[in-house]
């Protein structure tokens, strides 16, 4: 052997497959060797990305199980109930590797993939939401990912007609490597057409339909998110699927009009892993095989290898398994929406994946090798030695957990949060989404939750994301809870009930013990919340390898929910309503300044901890404003959250040109009780008469709450008075020198615009 041959490395290994596994692959194939094909096959499909290896451990922890539930985690999207016959399909998927890399198409096609998974469950799409992390918003590089990023996610969607709705806009220095995009999907559909993704019956055809078969996307979203990630290697770029919209809306109705007319038996997307993952998922999970023929497969080019054709990532594509009888019919209906089809193989009763070109068998596979019996890590996980986070870039070096210096005007500290990155309008963004198409949003993205109307009903759908990295980062169980918290507050707060939560886990190496420790905690933290809450994890993503040689990013669970209004006449927004109305705090500020964006502006706090979360309080105050809503008490109701009690009574204000004047108790400190971030709080709204009513009815599920002032003027005015005043305060009436005063005007344009500037769209 040759010195050339014995640095040769091999095969398995530039596949991502470890020795181990190979051992366990021969295990798998009853001790004998994978031919290359098969080893490509297997590459794939036992990639973090597709078979959860080091994470399935920890998911079978959450809390699956819910009023309604009707398709849950295994299938493409989790399905609840929604009374009258129909049910929504909600799903959260990431495809932040791609996006790095080509951040247009990988954002497109991220947008493409999850809308596959709503319309395969004989949902129609009616909404998306983005949630995107970037680094620093004055990196050039930044701003190169944030406009192709933001332009693949309305190209797709603008073009496919489905509206983006709403979603996150997060800056923070962790992300400046290794970005991340997550897109969730909302669709409708009546129950009685739930498709489920399997290939029964031996004997029935298998058929593709959609775009043809390339090159691109080979190893695409499996590879790319199953390792630690570097953006400048070019051997990458090929990896990144290429979407077409125009191509997914023919696919969306060619599909539907098939399930609509029974004409599939079971049906699947071809995402991550291509033809190799729905064969062998819709074969494992029918218990049957599936022998594929390779010659049948339509193509774009031609030249393709077996395993090019076997793992490419092609959009747009479709698997069916189909009756025999009705194959006439569904190549009609594909021929009238231009798509090409074809029959590429048939359903067989002994469990295996074959492939087989020119008549003869090149591969086989036992599917539950593939999927369900593939292998899972047992991984180690290891708290970090060293817990404390450097302040953030810019913060002064006099760790304060006061505002930053004696005399500052805390007006002046509102508006600089009012125009951060983090907390200014998103605006320049949205305006790049359609988010009306379709005709039925009734509340679209930049003002909390998306609202969407049932045609046909009373009813809306209301739905949201949130994550907390800055807290993950420092308690990943706390990051993860407090994330659940405000994501299902936000829905609380307009007077729907939240139904259930999808996920995805966006987290480090999870071979480094303290990255798998993250996640361990993250999912922790995400079942004590949902388990505190009520609700069910239907389905959702674990992102890993988030890393890049600037290090990897803080620990990020993406929460998206969905909720039910049962009436829409009832909604409530988050805007102030009219003159003279009640204002009203319900929950108590606590300490902590840790990972809010105060900290941002002041440093840390000295106590060096983020605020608590006490879940049965959360669940207590979501379960007290839905029912004060549902009484008709409550005119408008705001959340407490980034930038704390100071943003969320401004945002108010701003929203609808209405000013207010408050006086509010300081337990803590100014910085603590205007700007902190601490859960479970609600800025609430009444005509006068009802703030008795709302105060008691608070009282009476455990909450504390006090009228702190009414609405009206053009400028907003918060006095500030120390609670329980003595000795000195007491010489000055109970008040603390600084107050708040600022036009409403001025507020609003600070926040108008704060982004645009950030990123440098305007001078």
């Amino acid at each position: 052997m040759s010195i050339i041959e014995l640095e040769v490395e091999p095969l398995h290994r530039r596949l991502g497959v470890t020795d181990d596994e190979l051992e366990a692959i021969r295990a798998r194939l009853d001790g004998r060797d994978p031919n290359d094909l098969e080893l490509a096959m297997f590459s794939v499909m036992w990639s973090e990305h597709c078979s959860y290896k080091s994470s399935k451990p920890l998911l079978r922890t959450l809390p699956i199980a819910g009023e309604g539930v009707v398709a849950g985690p295994g299938e493409n999207a989790g399905v609840i109930s929604i009374g009258d016959g129909l049910a929504v399909a909600f799903k959260i998927e990431s495809h932040n590797h791609p996006s790095a890399v080509e951040p247009y198409q990988g954002a497109a096609t991220g947008v493409g993939g999850i809308l596959r998974d709503i319309f395969t469950m004989g949902a129609r799409p009616i909404a998306v939401l983005d949630a995107l992390r970037f680094g620093d918003p004055v990196d050039p590089r930044t701003r190169h990912l944030v406009d192709g990023v933001v332009r693949g996610v309305g190209g797709y969607g603008n073009c496919v007609g489905v509206p983006t709705v709403g979603g996150e806009l997060v800056f923070d220095p962790s992300y400046g490597g290794n970005p991340l995009v997550n897109v969730m999907a909302i669709g409708l559909l009546e129950e009685r057409r739930l498709t489920l993704a399997a290939a029964p019956g031996p004997g029935n055809l298998v058929v593709l339909f959609g775009s043809t078969t390339g090159r691109d996307g080979i190893g695409g979203a499996s590879v790319l998110a199953s390792a630690t990630f570097s953006d400048d290697d070019p051997s990458k770029r090929p990896s990144v699927q290429v979407g077409d919209p125009f191509a997914e809306k023919l696919l969306i109705e060619a599909s539907l009009e098939l399930i609509d007319r029974g004409l599939v038996e079971g049906l699947q997307d071809l995402g991550a892993g291509g033809i190799t993952c729905a064969t062998s998922e819709t074969a494992d999970r029918a218990g049957t095989g599936i022998l594929v023929d390779l010659d049948a497969i339509p193509r774009r080019e031609p030249g393709l290898a077996p395993f090019e054709v076997m793992i490419s990532e092609s959009q747009e594509r479709m698997c069916a398994a189909v009756l025999p009888e009705n194959w006439e019919a569904v190549r009609e209906v594909c021929d009238r929406w231009g798509l090409p089809v074809a029959i590429i193989g048939r359903v067989t009763d002994d469990g295996d994946i074959a492939i087989v070109q020119a008549g003869q068998e090149i591969a086989r596979i036992p599917a539950r090798a593939l999927t369900s019996d593939a292998i899972v890590h047992d991984r180690v996980a290891a708290p970090p030695t060293h817990r404390r986070d450097a302040p953030a870039p810019g913060a002064p070096s006099e760790i304060s957990d006061r505002l930053p210096e004696r005399g500052t005007d805390p007006g002046a500290v509102l508006l600089a949060l009012l125009g951060s990155a983090n907390l200014s309008s998103r605006h320049s963004v949205f305006r790049q989404y359609d988010s009306t198409v379709g005709a039925n949003t009734v509340a679209g993205p930049g003002r909390g939750a998306a609202v969407l109307r049932v045609d046909g009903t009373t009813k809306a759908l209301v739905a949201t994301t949130d994550g907390n990295q800055s807290v993950g980062r420092l308690d990943p169980w706390l990051g993860a809870a407090l994330s659940v918290a405000e994501a299902t507050r936000n829905v609380s707060i307009t007077g729907a009930r939240p139904l259930g939560v999808t996920n995805c886990l966006n987290y480090g190496d999870p071979t480094r013990p303290e990255a798998f420790w993250q996640l361990s905690e993250g999912v922790r933290g995400l079942a004590d919340a949902c388990l505190a809450l009520g609700l069910p994890v239907t389905g959702g993503n674990v992102s890993l390898y988030n890393e890049s040689a600037s290090g990897a990013i803080a620990p990020t669970p993406e929460i998206g929910v969905v909720g039910l209004l049962d009436d829409i006449a009832t909604l409530v927004g988050p805007a102030f309503v009219m003159v003279d109305d009640a204002i009203l705090l319900i929950g108590a500020a606590g300490p902590g300044l840790v990972g809010s964006e105060y900290a941002g502006l002041a440093g840390e706090a000295t106590e060096d901890a983020p605020p608590a979360l006490d879940l049965a309080r959360e669940a207590a105050i979501q379960r007290f404003v839905r029912e004060a809503i549902s009484r008709g008490l409550v005119a408008s109701a705001q959340d407490i959250s980034g930038g704390g009690f100071g943003v969320a009574i401004a945002e108010c204000a701003m929203w609808s040109g209405l000013g207010a004047s408050v006086r509010l108790a300081i337990g803590h400190s100014p910085a603590v009780d205007l700007f902190g971030e601490s859960p479970s709080r609600l800025v609430l709204t009444c005509r006068p008469r009802y703030a008795a009513a709302l105060e008691l009815l608070a009282r009476q599920h455990g909450l504390p709450a006090e009228t702190i002032g009414s609405v009206g003027g053009d400028r907003l005015r918060i006095e500030l008075t120390l609670a329980g005043a003595t000795g000195a305060a007491e010489e000055r009436g109970g008040w603390v020198a600084d107050a708040l005063e600022v036009p409403v005007r001025d507020l609003s344009h600070v926040w108008e615009h704060g982004l645009a500037r950030a990123l440098g769209w305007e001078g």
